[in-house]
């Protein structure tokens, strides 16, 4: 069983910078078959903004497709390191009610732990193991 995040998170994580437009993120998400990416000034974490985000913050507030995704991201940030535990980054989840953590080594983002991940590793018998270890539909 893995310990540490680095052994179940998604390395390379997708990003895109303060001033992308919504239409952009959105589009690295459909061509990534990912749901967040990470916003970076830079080598540095700035942000995270996830398909919810751009729902729920953008479409629903009348934002149009040319809108910074600054406008709508996340700022907050909760962030792990690719040596902490794996417990760690679900206590942090847990915490702070997030589904996907970005990891960071230095404050340079490095990858992405999700919820399904965990489920994955922890639980491989559930039913969100089963649903994260599938392939994704296109």
């Amino acid at each position: 069983m893995a310990r540490k995040i680095r052994d179940v998170m998604t390395a390379d994580p997708t990003t895109a910078t303060p001033q992308a437009t919504l239409t952009e993120v959105a589009r690295l998400m459909r061509d990534h078959d990912i749901g967040d990416i990470l916003i970076v000034d830079g080598d540095e974490l700035r942000g995270v903004v996830t398909d919810r985000d751009l729902v729920v913050r953008a479409l629903a507030e009348n934002s149009g497709g040319d809108t910074p995704v600054q406008e709508v991201c996340s700022d907050t940030l909760v962030t792990a390191e690719p040596d902490d535990d794996i417990s760690r980054a679900v206590r942090l989840m847990r915490e702070h009610s997030v589904r996907r953590l970005p990891v960071v080594d230095h404050g340079h983002p490095v990858g992405v732990v999700s919820i399904g991940d965990l489920a994955v590793e922890r639980e491989p018998g559930s039913a969100l193991a089963d649903i994260s270890a599938d392939s994704p539909n296109h």
